[in-house]
């Protein structure tokens, strides 16, 4: 499947730090329980949609992070 590219370089290397961030968190300890599931699922998600460059959500927003 062939997605039109709508996120920029600076939008997917932010996605990617926030994920990395949340990683850490959670491999020293420090964020636990029901947060950790939240926000582990999400930086999945961050790092999914910075690895292929689309985010859906930005779809019916009509937002485009790329330049042209």
């Amino acid at each position: 499947m062939k997605f039109k590219q709508n996120m920029g370089t600076l939008d997917r290397t932010i996605r990617l730090l926030l994920a990395a961030v949340v990683a850490v968190l959670y491999l020293t300890g420090n964020l636990t329980g029901l947060a950790a599931i939240i926000l582990g699922i999400l930086a999945v998600i961050f790092v999914i949609t910075s690895i292929i460059g689309f985010c859906p959500l930005y779809v019916p927003l009509g937002l485009n992070t790329c330049k042209k």
